[in-house]
């Protein structure tokens, strides 16, 4: 397996930055959206449940609607594909069974020999234990998604910017999420910097790593 190098692998995270101003004109390659489609897949989370849907959205009309219900930022309209981070609002017995068939399969294994970890997951997710609530220990695993899809982006010179200032009651009517028990939590913009963004060229504003990172 190819390694890269840490000195490029900094240059990428230098490199991006959240984008408020798209090209346009410019669209993702079909073969680097595909990677990055995996990327979002292949996204670690608790238990392996993934509990969330990602809402790719392309047809402009779509994405010109959404500006309003993003507190009127233009990114939506402007970037080539726009992701939906929506999660699960509940879990019960049914999405347990449907992720353990999935893992026998995978795994050519027999579902009865999950046994011990389906009672662990039930133990804990069904009925949610006191203070446990699904929607968001799941948005939780939504941001994880967030920042491998951006991380993974930037990696291939791709251009993303988070968008948290929407309103999820909203982009779930729009985009047909309401009913479906899943919720918006977040979403991201991904294209490329167009010209006169004054954001692309600002200096990184990050604590020295003595303030952030303990040794022990």
């Amino acid at each position: 397996m190819e390694t890269m190098t840490t000195k490029a692998m900094l240059e990428r995270l230098n490199w991006r930055y959240a984008t408020k101003r798209f090209d346009a004109k410019r669209k993702i390659p079909a073969d680097t959206w595909s990677a990055l489609e995996q990327a979002l897949v292949l996204t670690p989370s608790s238990f392996g449940l993934q509990p969330w849907r990602f809402v790719v959205v392309t047809d402009q009309g779509v994405k010109e609607k959404l500006v309003p219900i993003s507190w009127n930022q233009t990114q939506s309209a402007e970037c080539s594909h726009y992701v939906v981070f929506a999660v699960k609002t509940e879990l019960g017995e049914a999405d347990l069974d449907r992720y353990l068939a999935r893992m026998a399969e995978v795994r050519n294994v027999e579902v009865e020999s999950l046994a011990a970890f389906r009672g662990m997951m039930m133990s804990t997710l069904v009925p949610p234990k006191p203070g446990f609530v699904v929607k968001h220990w799941a948005a939780l695993q939504a941001y994880i998604a967030l920042g491998n899809f951006m991380t993974c982006a930037a990696m291939l010179g791709v251009d993303t910017c988070p968008m948290e200032g929407i309103e999820p009651a909203k982009y779930d009517e729009l985009l047909g999420i309401t009913g479906s028990g899943y919720a918006t939590v977040v979403a991201c913009a991904a294209g490329y910097r167009g010209d006169g963004d004054r954001h692309a060229t600002l200096p990184k504003v990050r604590f020295a790593a003595e303030d952030v990172i303990k040794r022990v």
